[in-house]
């Protein structure tokens, strides 16, 4: 659960800044971040949620933990988790 939600903050971050913000500026349609800038908000605290439960269960360690809480700040973090996650080094 915890690679999908990776996987999910990062697409709707990606969305955000390479679809919503350019048609915002270049089209004039504000709505669109309005609209997706709270979908990624609310995938963002998901993530932060199941991170935080699996750190609590001792699925993932407290420096794993930490490594993809941070790296869900830095764009196009989401993926390197996800691929982290998927190679088993935090599972």
């Amino acid at each position: 659960m915890l690679s999908r939600l990776c996987l999910l903050e990062a697409f709707t971050l990606l969305a955000l800044v390479l679809i919503a913000v350019p048609l915002k500026h270049l089209a004039g349609l504000p709505i669109v971040v309005s609209v997706m800038g709270p979908v990624h908000g609310m995938a963002f605290l998901l993530f932060c949620w199941q991170l935080a439960q699996a750190a609590a269960e001792r699925a993932v360690d407290g420096s794993t933990a930490w490594r993809l809480l941070l790296a869900a700040f830095i764009p196009l973090g989401g993926f390197y988790s996800w691929r982290m996650l998927r190679r088993g080094a935090a599972t």
